[in-house]
């Protein structure tokens, strides 16, 4: 279960270490880390040893739990006194003398070329004091190390270089998991040296990849958040076991992405394709359904694609995520909001229910909740049925039928507190239609199984018609005769070719 060490060797850091037979289901004999039996695994060699036969580099971190412990805690130390007060002065220098800012990447480059010169000082300082030196291949991985833990994600940094990578899953420091993007998972080597090193990463990284500083410490134990590069990052502390800190990652593959796209990819057929498309364009709005990973946001994106490029979007997120402003030619005019926890007094809280609210002051076209979550449902259906037609968000169910239900529960904890018929008399009248997202056959493809329009309401039921239902493998098929006459003539309105719902097998390659 070898898998290629994508960028890997040139960070400096170990490759992944795929997990053995015996861990597949479970954790490792011992419960330990590195797994018993790791000498000589790729990522686990002892000091002054290759990591495996052939090779010349040994990881650092097993460097550092050898006899040179000291030497390369030393050098650690001095490169970072060093960067931290020569860096700016470089910066102010280049600045004076260009005249213009030093991008992200020159920055970087200047980084390393103060840490080879601090190299070259630190080893001549350790010979007259007649120390041991560290190889260069450690002396440059100590260089990687200090320059990722300024610029990048530090241990996750060559986690997130991988672009094969869509989840990161760590119990702890030294217990890390990830899933790759064709399903196969594999635990890899640790992403920091102790808890506290796992702590202060996680704090770093609310500080400054965030739009607002979020906390992360016994007060608030959980951070919800989106990292630099779009993905998305919750962790938590003190309510684990062991107090330990735990972090999950969840990569977007598609920031930007089209109906097109989603076809090519088999999340959908040509005749999806086409619906879909048709809903957009005729204002429906829509609800997207489904479990973790299914998909959600992706479809929101490629839906949103299909409006207006001057449409007016407010989207309201718990963490930025969405990111439809990111291309001001697919979105020209959007105004994000998001949610933003309370401060040490536990004052100052905005939900995603207040900020619905808010943004129905924008004048928007639409509005978009990134994800329903809790009471934002009840504000944010009656911006559905009060003129914002064409709204979307996303909703956590297992089927589309079950949408219905969470919607309710969700309701129910709004300071409204909407009796059950009055919660459905409120969602008939504001979704049009709920699309559902699995996952295929293949455990790896995602792909829309199901679309219900809804119809009414009657007592504690919402009616739906399931206009698309899922076929043996899973994928929607058109359900004849399932769309009411005058949804048909608005689709048709907005270029839906009605053949295209005649197809009992849909319209997936065969």
């Amino acid at each position: 279960m070898n898998h290629p060490t994508n960028g890997h060797p040139a960070n400096g850091y170990p490759p992944p270490v795929p997990l053995r037979p015996h861990q597949q289901h479970g954790q490792p004999p011992g419960g330990g880390w590195p797994p018993p039996g790791a000498s000589g695994h790729p990522g686990w060699a002892p000091v002054g040893q290759p990591s495996h036969p052939g090779s010349a580099q040994a990881p650092l971190g097993d460097v550092e739990a050898g006899q040179n412990t000291e030497a390369v805690g030393r050098l650690r130390q001095q490169l970072r006194d060093t960067l931290g007060a020569e860096l700016p002065q470089r910066v102010d220098a280049q600045q004076r003398r260009t005249g213009a800012p030093v991008t992200r990447e020159a920055r970087r480059e200047l980084a390393r070329a103060i840490l080879e010169d601090a190299v070259a000082v630190h080893s001549e300082n350790e010979l007259m004091a007649n120390r041991s030196l560290v190889g260069r291949d450690v002396e440059q991985r100590v260089i990687t190390e200090v320059i990722n833990e300024l610029f990048g994600m530090a241990g996750l940094q060559p986690l997130l270089d991988d672009p094969t990578v869509e989840t990161i899953n760590a119990n702890r420091f030294d217990r890390v998991f990830v899933q790759y993007n064709d399903g196969r998972r594999a635990r890899v080597a640790p992403i920091a040296g102790s808890n506290e090193e796992l702590t202060d990463l996680v704090r770093l990284l609310a500080a400054r990849a965030s739009s607002q500083e979020r906390r992360f410490d016994y007060g608030s134990p959980a951070v919800n958040l989106q990292l630099p590069g779009g993905e998305r990052l919750f962790a938590a502390m003190g309510v684990t076991a062991g107090g330990v800190t735990s972090l999950s990652i969840r990569r977007h593959g598609y920031l930007t992405v089209t109906l097109p796209e989603l076809r090519a990819r088999g999340t959908i057929d040509p005749g999806l394709e086409q619906f879909l498309r048709a809903m957009v364009k005729a204002r429906k709005n829509i609800v997207i359904d489904g479990g973790t990973g299914a998909g959600k946001t992706t479809l929101l994106r490629a839906l949103a694609s299909e409006m207006d490029p001057m449409e007016r979007i407010v989207t309201i997120e718990d963490a930025f995520e969405l990111g439809l402003d990111r291309d001001p030619d697919i979105h020209a005019d959007v105004t994000a909001f998001q949610a933003r926890e309370p401060n040490v007094e536990g004052e100052g809280a905005i939900s995603q229910a207040e900020l619905v609210r808010w943004g129905l002051r924008m004048s928007p076209d639409r509005v978009i909740v990134g994800e329903i979550r809790g009471p934002e449902v009840i504000p944010m259906c009656n911006a559905m049925s009060q003129g914002n037609d064409g709204s979307m968000a996303t909703l956590h169910a297992s089927s589309s039928r079950i949408a219905f239900t969470r919607l309710a529960s969700y309701a129910a904890q709004g300071p409204e507190r909407l009796p059950l018929e009055a919660t459905n008399l409120l969602v008939a009248s504001a979704v049009h239609f709920v699309v559902h997202l699995a996952r295929g056959l293949d455990r790896t493809t995602r792909v829309v199984s199901s679309i219900r329009e809804v119809v009414g309401a009657d007592g504690p039921q919402v009616i739906s018609n399931e206009v698309y239902r899922p076929g043996p493998d899973r994928r929607a098929r058109p359900v004849a005769g399932a769309l009411r006459t005058d949804t048909l003539d608005d689709l048709v309105d907005a270029g839906l070719d009605p053949g295209v719902l005649e197809e009992p097998d849909g319209w997936w390659p065969r």
